[in-house]
């Protein structure tokens, strides 16, 4: 293998979350790839359609020449419209048509990770031409391949791999957004909030906000906390990812301190676009 060392966990959580992509859709009745999903107004077959589309891009293939339909009610900004392109060109595409060129991408993507030499800060283009490293934009793939695994599992009711490399992607980046999740809800200045997460990944994170307002996470516990969230990992995914809104999953978040503080974090707790 010639990829850098810092890339591999990338490359390590990429494969395992395609592969059981892969696996999830490989036998799936036709009726079953119009599922309904967690991501507003896409489909099983959406999902797959989009994963399919991102790998497409990271491998350099030029973007489908396609325009979109006007009445796409989810579709509300130009991020939104960037990634339905790849989505909307596959909408009638048959599931053998699917899982065919999810396979042939799995194999040029595998080839390309086996070849890959360049250094973790080499800058390439990301979605809607922003610049960015190859370290930043694997980190993000594998998230974002990891998220989409878990959408799906939903969507079939096949629950797993909460605890699998992806998952520890994700809890990094995740935990990278709460700082602005704790501007966005305007705590106090000289504050701390405390996650303390349980299940398959667990971790207990401080949020502390400076006296300009800005937040960094700390591993230190804090004593007298504005406020201090418990939570299950997959709740808090499904939070950080938009998936559910705080109503849908009071019963499963233990939420104590100033309650406008509270109820104005969850309400900013999505850190997706």
């Amino acid at each position: 293998m010639s990829l850098h060392p810092t890339l591999q966990p990338y490359a390590d959580a990429w494969t395992h979350s395609i592969e059981a992509i892969s696996e999830l859709v490989q036998h799936l009745a036709e009726a079953d790839w119009n599922r309904r999903t967690p991501c507003p107004g896409w489909s099983v077959r959406d999902i797959v359609s989009h994963v399919i589309g991102l790998d497409s891009e990271m491998y350099g293939d030029p973007r489908p020449i396609h325009s979109l339909p006007r009445d796409l009610f989810h579709v509300t900004n130009e991020h939104q419209r960037y990634m339905e392109m790849q989505v909307d060109v596959r909408r009638h595409h048959t599931s053998p048509e699917m899982t065919s060129e999810l396979e042939l991408m799995v194999i040029r993507r595998n080839r390309q990770l086996r070849n890959e030499s360049r250094d973790p800060g080499t800058k390439v283009r990301g979605p809607l031409g922003a610049e960015l490293t190859l370290e930043e934009s694997m980190r993000s793939h594998a998230f974002n391949v990891w998220v989409h695994e878990q959408d799906l599992r939903a969507s079939l009711g096949l629950p797993g791999n909460l605890d699998s490399p992806g998952a520890y992607v994700a809890r990094d980046v995740l935990l990278d957004e709460l700082p602005r999740v704790a501007e966005r809800a305007d705590a106090p200045r000289s504050s701390a909030i405390v996650f303390d997460v349980h299940g398959p990944v667990e971790f207990l994170r401080t949020v502390r906000v400076d006296i300009q307002g800005r937040g960094t996470v700390e591993t230190v516990p804090a004593l007298g906390p504005a406020a201090s969230f418990s939570l299950d990992w997959e709740t808090f995914v499904r939070l950080a990812c938009g998936r559910v809104g705080p109503d849908a999953v009071a019963d499963r978040v233990k939420a104590e301190g100033d309650t406008a503080l509270t109820t104005a974090i969850l309400r900013n707790f999505a850190v997706t676009p």
